[in-house]
């Protein structure tokens, strides 16, 4: 009998049963419980072998370069605590058995990437894909995958049947690894410009991630909130024009007659004495005090108008994305309440 025979390459039937890709990237684990020992898997990774270990504990069934999804695949099954999703599969079910990644989730220019971005290079070209995992997790970055901690772990996004970290997380871990500031606005101008997220969103997690000491990424970051701004100045004309409002007069000031500044508006309706204001805040690191005194100015403005007569609707970028129509009522209702109140004060309206 001849010992130095290759060994013939090892199909464990009992993955038959997985998703395609599931079949090509596997634990050690999961082979283990179909009948491959580790010493078998090994025998089969040597060179010239027809299986390859492209992560610790994690192996490719063909010799081939992986493909983009399989590398995906392969990092959270480094990364994550796999588990069955639901039940085994029935025998002659239709529909794959598709294990859940638990406590993983890819981020970073991947997640970009497969949240649709244009600006993010493609998946192939990434040395390293970057998984977000709770920040107890004894987990080392290795080749090809590069662990990125958190606590508390946001909830995932499936996109393409992977778990992915929403979009301001996502950025937030990328800009991490950036340090060209064209890249960095380019990330994050697509990010609002695509209706991804809206700015406060971004400008929060670069927050947390303590990003905004750094000069490349505050200088995006001012040219992001400008885009937001401008991006909810449309949306609020398209509202009035979609949803049938009267023209307001558009990005006016008030003042009393020979009195004092009351404050700058974005839409103003002066027969009914309504004022729609837009919240494009951003509270960022170390401008607490900054913050503070806005928000401050925000309230005695909106106050002072109030004890005038004029109602004033705040209205976020947010709101106007997601919820147009229910903004257009809130509006209407406000311009129809106002018969029923008592003539507001006479200001005077100037273009600003």
């Amino acid at each position: 009998m001849n010992h130095n025979a290759p060994h013939p390459p090892l199909s464990p039937r009992p993955l038959r049963h997985l998703s395609e890709v599931h079949r090509r990237v596997v634990t050690a684990g999961r082979l283990r419980t179909s009948g491959v020992s580790v010493a078998e898997a090994n025998e089969q990774c040597r060179p010239g072998g027809p299986w390859q270990q492209i992560l610790p504990g994690v192996f490719l069934l063909h010799p081939g370069p992986p493909t983009s999804e399989e590398r995906l695949h392969a990092v959270l099954m480094y990364a994550a605590r796999e588990s069955a999703a639901g039940v085994p599969a029935q025998p002659g079910a239709e529909e794959p058995h598709r294990p859940v990644y638990a406590e993983a989730m890819i981020t970073g220019l991947a997640a970009l990437t497969l949240h649709g971005f244009s600006s993010t290079p493609p998946l192939l070209s990434l040395d390293r894909i970057d998984v977000l995992v709770p920040r107890m997790r004894r987990l080392r970055s290795t080749r090809g995958a590069r662990i990125v901690r958190t606590s508390p772990l946001p909830a995932a996004e499936q996109v393409t049947g992977v778990p992915v970290a929403p979009v301001p997380r996502a950025l937030a871990d990328a800009v991490t690894e950036l340090t060209d500031a064209g890249a960095v606005r380019r990330l994050l101008t697509e990010a609002v410009r695509g209706g991804h997220c809206e700015p406060a969103a971004v400008v929060r997690e670069l927050n947390e991630a303590r990003l905004l000491g750094r000069p490349h990424v505050v200088d995006a970051v001012d040219s992001l909130l400008a885009e937001g701004r401008a991006i909810a100045e449309d949306r609020l004309y398209r509202m009035v024009q979609e949803y049938g409002l009267p023209d307001p007069v558009w990005n006016v000031d008030l003042r009393l007659p020979g009195g004092p500044h009351l404050g700058g508006l974005d839409a103003y309706w002066p027969e009914q004495a309504v004022a729609v204001e837009l919240d494009t805040r951003a509270p960022r690191q170390g401008r607490r005090q900054e913050d503070d005194a806005l928000w401050s100015e925000y309230a005695r403005k909106r106050e002072h108008l109030e004890r005038l007569g004029i109602t004033v609707v705040h209205v976020t970028p947010r709101k106007l994305r997601d919820s147009m129509e229910q903004q257009a009522t809130v509006i209407r209702t406000a311009l129809m309440a106002s018969c029923d109140r008592d003539p507001a004060a006479y200001v005077v309206v100037l273009p600003r």
